[in-house]
């Protein structure tokens, strides 16, 4: 499975977000990441239906929203109808996961599902034949510029085994702390989608990208 750069807006310059999420696309990222908090479901509080809807009417690029929020089921159908292409939960913060997952599909987009840090992979696995995208948090979700928790690789491995094991169609995405030291690990262990946040948007774009793309390339 190819892997895939998955920029997060919540690091970039928002007095320039337009100008830097037409950066990234112009330099063949696909797939851009929306960070969605609540401030209940995690501390912080970030953006919503309006910046999406934004971005959505001046670029095709895959909008990948992850949501931390609680009881997202009530927020699934406008976040499509405002574009996103693909909607993740977490099983943390969902009362019927099975449900909310369903509800994402119907919506007739990409269904993901996400963990914390803290929660064993495997309480995700029943819900997997559901989802597109298996999205296994690297640091504890609401805050960005943290640093990688290494016991985090040995999901990704438990993860990737049991997708394969089972013929499922699931990407393994990963997000918190990846930067040049730490996505050769995570690629390594069985991560396709790569969120970056700091890493891409802290200085030069355009070569924060080409370095990325260099290990992703020298990995394959």
């Amino acid at each position: 499975m190819a892997v895939e750069l998955c920029p997060s807006i919540l690091s970039a310059d928002f007095w320039r977000l337009g100008e830097q999420v037409r950066t990234v696309s112009e330099n063949g990222v696909r797939i851009l990441h929306f960070d969605v908090m609540d401030g209940d479901f995690v501390p912080s509080i970030s953006f919503g239906m309006p910046v999406l809807a934004s971005i959505r009417k001046e670029t095709d690029m895959f909008l990948d929203v992850h949501m931390m929020v609680r009881e997202p089921v009530r927020y699934v159908a406008e976040m499509v109808k405002k574009g996103a292409d693909s909607i993740t939960v977490h099983l943390e913060a969902c009362q019927d996961v099975r449900k909310t997952l369903q509800t994402i599909r119907d919506c007739g987009v990409s269904a993901g599902l996400s963990v914390k840090p803290g929660t064993p992979v495997e309480e995700a696995f029943p819900f997997l034949d559901l989802c597109s995208i298996f999205l296994i948090m690297t640091v504890e979700p609401g805050f960005g510029g943290q640093k990688y928790i290494e016991s985090c690789t040995e999901k990704i491995r438990k993860a990737k085994d049991y997708i394969d094991a089972n013929g499922l169609d699931c990407v393994i995405q990963v997000d918190g702390g990846i930067f040049e030291e730490t996505l050769p690990i995570v690629v390594k262990a069985g991560a396709s989608w790569l969120v970056e946040g700091s890493a891409v948007f802290n200085g030069d774009i355009v070569r924060n990208i080409e370095l990325a793309k260099e290990q992703i390339r020298s990995l394959s």
